[in-house]
């Protein structure tokens, strides 16, 4: 196992996916918003920087060809865990959640069954295109959660009405909370919507790897 700095930079990026979840247990919101945003987009950030490091630096390596792609499935799939729990089940982000953790458990078994011939499923533009909307989907989420609560709105300084007002968007005036409150309603709507993108690239891409597999996995 070659430990150069791409490798290491992948580590780091595995290492940071329970970290996501961590935050929530150790620090109370908003900051472990903050710090599960901070500590994503970081993580992300490696994706890029560790593969463009490895090919600029002829460094590339076994080891950091099979971990790459399960450090980026461990941070996707956790960081999905987390916010489904704290958006209280919403069907918007559990659905193309379960979509885009079904498709990681169903093509991981099916590059494990194929083995040596695994090769055939390489990661295709298209797949990368689907990592990239997945890490900006859940970003823009966590940073929802962190505007949700720098409003205050979890907490007991606002009271019931003045909560149920800012959420239907009638701000009072004099409050300073309308640029954070466009703020919280940009990233949720965009978030979801680039998740959902996410879910379906995610479905189209899994069925393309199903397809390629497909011929290995009918009886002589």
């Amino acid at each position: 196992m070659n430990m150069n700095l791409p490798n290491i930079l992948t580590i780091l990026r595995l290492l940071a996916a329970p970290g996501v979840a961590i935050m929530f247990l150790y620090f109370q919101r908003p900051w472990a918003d903050w710090f599960a945003l901070v500590l994503f987009v970081g993580a992300a950030l490696t994706d890029f920087v560790d593969g463009y490091l490895a090919r600029a630096w002829k460094q590339e390596s076994r080891f950091g060809a099979m971990l790459d792609p399960i450090a980026d499935k461990a941070m996707v799939v956790i960081a999905l865990l987390v916010i489904a729990g704290f958006s209280g089940m919403n069907p918007w982000i559990l659905l193309p959640a379960t979509f885009i953790i079904f498709r990681e458990v169903f093509v991981s078994g099916l590059r494990e069954f194929l083995g040596a011939k695994a090769g055939l499923l390489k990661v295709t533009p298209l797949a990368k295109w689907k990592t990239t909307a997945q890490m900006v989907g859940i970003s823009l989420l966590f940073a929802t959660g962190a505007f949700e609560h720098y409003l205050g709105l979890d907490t007991l300084g606002m009271d019931r009405a003045m909560r149920d007002a800012v959420l239907a968007g009638d701000i009072p005036a004099g409050l300073g909370l309308e640029w954070k409150y466009w703020g919280m309603m940009l990233s949720w709507y965009a978030g979801i919507t680039v998740l959902w993108i996410a879910g379906v690239l995610t479905l189209v891409t899994g069925f393309d790897y199903f397809r390629k597999a497909l011929p290995y996995l009918k009886d002589a």
